[in-house]
């Protein structure tokens, strides 16, 4: 992947430079937790009811785009249940042995937190199943005709997975998780709240006006908010006096080049290069691609998302084209308006 998405400040993911910062502002209680409050509400339900029958919580799937606090939710849930809290990844699994160590290693009502859990292999997911169904593990001793099975017992265990490909999950797997939550884009209110709850506990000034000039850029997702937080602070110390305002946040954002919805250098220059060299399309991903010279599966899973979900862009069977709203955003006239409305 080359170096200007990985520098990028709006990409969602995590970046090496969120490194230590971003673990000391994860909330560490629901009641510290802001936003997503469907998804908290059902959760302190399930937890209490759980801790009353002296159970470990159901099974627990999280799904949505990266940067919304999958990996903060699952440690809020070990928290709350008052068990320790074990992470690992989907492709850090590679083998059945693997996990078959992590599993025999939990104890009692421990929560095992898998990040990525669409990208486990298919032999891993066959040593899951029973694992989740029954706690037990199934394990193969010896080869060819003299091989026999034994089943180990497994503590009590709640796995919970994160995933921002729901779809990619096998119906098996996904039918085994008990409580499944979908994670929603933040507000710009509630990334506000977000802001200033970082800037606290980084003990950086910033009025009202502040928050929510940066809350309103980060394209509703909290990671984004704290990266741009951080990124202002340094603007305000060295050309500002130190506080961050509506004006210096603002011109801190804007000479990052990133707009008024969010929108960074590349995400314009898709935009406009499908419509002054394609008359805003339909126009196929490969050729984008090769317009602005970046890779096509970047575009599709890293710039692509966002343009649709804030309607500039969209999918037709011909290919991709810009909206209405995309000439709009761009500072572009619409030529053959009569093509959308079709």
């Amino acid at each position: 992947m080359d170096t200007d998405f990985e520098n990028r400040v709006t990409a969602p993911e995590y970046l090496q430079e969120d490194g230590e910062v971003e673990l000391s502002l994860r909330p560490r209680t629901l009641e510290e937790y802001i936003g997503q409050e469907k998804v908290k509400d059902n959760l302190a339900v399930y937890i209490e009811a759980a801790c009353k029958r002296g159970e470990p919580l159901d099974h627990v799937l999280l799904y949505g785009p990266p940067g919304l606090g999958k990996t903060t939710l699952a440690g809020i849930i070990a928290n709350e249940m008052n068990v320790n809290f074990r992470v690992t990844s989907g492709p850090a699994i590679e083998k059945p042995g693997d996990l078959a160590a992590l599993l025999t290693n939990l104890n009692e009502g421990d929560v095992l937190f898998i990040d990525e859990v669409h990208r486990l292999s298919r032999n891993v997911e066959e040593v899951l199943y029973p694992a989740m169904e029954d706690n037990a593990l199934d394990i193969i001793i010896g080869k060819g005709p003299s091989a026999r099975s034994i089943r180990l017992d497994l503590p009590h265990f709640t796995l919970i997975g994160a995933t921002t490909r729901a779809g990619q999950l096998s119906a098996p797997l996904r039918d085994r998780f008990g409580v499944i939550f979908r994670l929603e884009l933040y507000t710009p209110e509630e990334l506000a709240c977000i802001v200033n709850r970082s800037s606290g506990i980084l003990n950086i000034e910033i009025n009202q006006k502040g928050a929510v000039e940066i809350a309103s850029r980060a394209r509703g997702t909290p990671r984004i908010a704290n990266r741009l937080l951080k990124r202002a602070r340094d603007f305000a110390q060295v050309i500002g006096n130190g506080i961050i305002s509506h004006d210096s946040a603002k011109n801190a954002l804007d000479r990052m080049e990133i707009d008024s919805l969010g929108l960074d250098s590349i995400d314009r220059l898709i935009l406009t290069s499908m419509i002054r060299n394609y008359n805003g399309g339909p126009v196929g991903l490969e050729t984008i691609a090769a317009a602005i010279g970046e890779e096509a599966i970047t575009i599709e899973d890293v710039y692509e998302p966002y343009l649709m979900q804030v309607g500039f862009l969209s999918r037709t069977p011909r290919g991709r084209m810009v909206t209405p709203a995309g000439y709009k955003h761009v500072g572009i006239p619409v030529d053959g308006q009569q093509r959308f409305d079709d």
